[in-house]
């Protein structure tokens, strides 16, 4: 074996077991701006995991795979990036074109404007310092597929072919969400759009909140959290509610085929340090310049 084909095993053997997204219906990937690269996924006794570090943004980029439209409901550390409410995969959400790529890029605070996602201390995330620390560390994407639109029939009995006009009631009774109106982000020409109605922002937000929060969640949170949960995960890793970004949004809608997402992405997320310790990463052999140490007997 000659010193490239080595070297060709040894990036394959580097790469085992990573991906840069995941997903059947959509494409999810965490990209890291500062790198400019979407950060390598581990897999590990059926999840997904990618390696945050503190400080550093970053972007979760959606790829509708399909030749339709889809709705993505995006979570991060169970919270909706759109409305702020603890998530849930009823809520509002992004809606791509056919093979269109998304980027969230923060939490949504209005039309224009998100507030970036970063890497911090699970005590600093926004899920935490809004009296929800239970989910931090995950990244979720619930993915829809569009409602198939009834043909429209002629009737042979009018000179005139009918007109079909879509119904305003939602599919859904049990999704009060369903029949609503939600932003759109922008991406070049073609635009993603969220759907649903987002939430608007309360001055009643419970004290300590930040902008977005649920206060009725916050306080129920507050209530049951144990107290030694901040200090039993200060060392893991959430996401913070940083600077304010330009992300163009509009209203649209979208009806979805079925109640239930036709896929759910979650992937996971933590220091290197903590996943080595979890086994979700091995920990790198230590090369020895003289392995034999005695002398071997003869054969």
């Amino acid at each position: 074996m000659n010193w490239k084909t080595v070297a060709a095993a040894m990036v394959l053997w580097s790469l085992a077991g990573t991906a840069a997204a995941v997903g059947r219906l959509a494409d999810v990937s965490v990209f890291d701006r500062g790198a400019g690269r979407p950060l390598p996924v581990y897999t590990h006794e059926g999840r997904f995991y990618v390696v945050g570090r503190p400080g550093k943004e970053y972007e979760i980029r959606v790829r509708n795979r399909v030749s339709a439209e889809i709705l993505a409901v995006v979570s991060v550390d169970g919270v909706n990036a759109v409305s702020g409410e603890t998530a849930n995969w009823n809520q509002t959400g992004y809606v791509l074109a056919p093979y269109q790529t998304l980027a969230v890029k923060g939490w949504r605070k209005s039309l224009q404007r998100v507030a970036a996602f970063y890497f911090t201390e699970h005590a600093n995330s926004y899920a935490a310092r809004t009296g929800r620390p239970q989910n931090v560390g995950v990244i979720g994407v619930a993915l829809f597929r569009k409602r198939a639109q009834r043909d429209a029939r002629i009737d042979e009995r009018s000179p005139k072919a009918p007109r079909w006009k879509p119904s305003d009631e939602s599919p859904f009774p049990d999704d009060a969400d369903a029949a609503r109106q939600g932003p759109e982000e922008w991406k070049g020409s073609r635009g993603s759009a969220p759907f649903g109605e987002a939430k608007r922002e309360s001055g009643d937000a419970a004290a300590g909140a930040l902008p977005g929060a649920a206060p009725q969640d916050a306080q129920r949170a507050r209530r049951h959290a144990p107290e030694s949960y901040a200090a039993e995960n200060s060392s893991s890793l959430g996401t913070g509610h940083g600077r304010r970004r330009t992300s163009h949004a509009r209203y649209t809608s979208f009806e979805r085929a079925t109640h239930d997402p036709a896929e759910v992405v979650a992937i996971h997320y933590d220091t290197y340090r903590n996943l080595v310790r979890l086994g979700v990463i091995g920990t790198p052999r230590m090369a020895t310049p003289f392995p034999g140490q005695f002398v071997p007997d003869p054969r």
